[in-house]
């Protein structure tokens, strides 16, 4: 009689352990995140993101069509601004000819159906490095939720499928939706940033987009901490998530990823909506670096990570490794 429950016999071989693995992952779970620049035939690696790399419209549409035929159908894009470009109002976000209008439409037009899905906030257009507007020496919210409405609308004329609002304003999704459906565009959706945390793992991404808050003669807040959301906080990131699909969110996302994974159940868990997560730089980067010393399997460590948020309930990973692991998913 002992045991009568033998677990290992389910995990004998691996042909026995295919039949009844709970989770899988193929290439479409992935969305790749891109970096912008201006030029032509430009592609700058980024020194703390090794393998990734700063990418001209040309190029940048080069690299979609490996992606999709790879089986990847999703990007979320971003375009490093220049300095002459960045000002408090961030005007130059909907600018109908800036980069990230013209990288949309290029990308379109060279692979129509990839999805696109623009980040949506302007710490790229900020002389601050905020994602939103510095008024009396902090970030305003109403007024920034105004701009962003304008970059969203913006996003859908150059023929985004998706736009991505990463800034944790207040109130943006239902302003982002009316602006959206006022303009004649009901079908682009919204993958809302609903937990997003202001987490030391972004270090790796404000390199490639010089978007961190930056010190200045002006008083204004040294981090990001009066919007993303405190760390500690579990209870308060399923109320954002509700909030946003009340308001009109088609997605909402987690980020990060790896270190949030009881976020991602328990949003998941709350919501009628898919989850996405972003596996963010900080995660690529250690990731990289450790195996680089050769203390980690890369490929190993690399799939288990993505395993392990898809079992936590993500719809959609936002990876760096999406290209990767999706070169070794297509040999298996």
């Amino acid at each position: 009689m002992f045991p009568l429950h033998r677990g290992r016999r389910l995990r004998q071989n691996e042909s026995i352990r295919s039949l009844v693995r709970e989770t899988s992952l193929s290439p479409a779970d992935f969305m790749f995140p891109m970096f912008i620049v201006e030029g032509e035939n430009q592609e700058i690696e980024i020194p703390s993101m090794p393998g990734i790399y700063r990418r001209s419209v040309d190029l940048t549409v080069k690299e979609v069509k490996e992606l999709f035929d790879l089986g990847i159908r999703a990007v979320n894009i971003y375009v490093k601004v220049s300095d002459d470009l960045k000002d408090n109002t961030g005007k130059e976000a909907w600018n109908a000819d800036g980069l990230m209008q013209r990288a949309i439409r290029a990308i379109k037009a060279a692979v129509p159906e990839m999805i696109i899905m623009p980040d949506v906030a302007l710490d790229p257009y900020s002389m601050y490095g905020h994602d939103g507007i510095i008024k009396n020496g902090e970030v305003e919210n109403d007024s920034t939720v105004d701009a962003l409405v304008k970059m969203a609308v913006s996003h859908a004329q150059a023929g985004a499928d998706f736009v991505a609002p990463s800034d944790m304003m207040d109130g943006r999704i239902l302003r982002m939706r009316e602006g959206l459906d006022a303009a004649g565009f009901s079908n682009v959706g919204i993958m809302s940033y609903s937990a997003k945390y202001a987490s030391a793992f972004y270090g790796p991404f404000r390199d490639a987009l010089d978007s961190a808050p930056r010190q200045t003669t002006e008083v204004v807040p040294t981090d990001k901490k009066t919007y993303q959301m405190d760390y500690a906080n579990r209870i308060e990131a399923i109320k954002e998530a509700i909030w946003d699909v009340e308001e009109g969110a088609d997605m909402v996302m987690v980020k990060p990823g790896t270190a949030y994974l009881d976020i991602v159940r328990e949003v998941k868990d709350n919501v009628d909506v898919p989850v996405a997560v972003y596996h963010v730089s900080g995660e690529y980067a250690m990731i990289k670096a450790a195996a680089e010393k050769g203390w980690l399997d890369h490929d190993k460590i690399m799939m288990e990570q993505l395993m392990c948020i898809k079992r936590a309930g993500a719809s959609l990973i936002s990876t760096y490794f999406a290209k990767e692991a999706a070169i070794l998913l297509n040999q298996k």
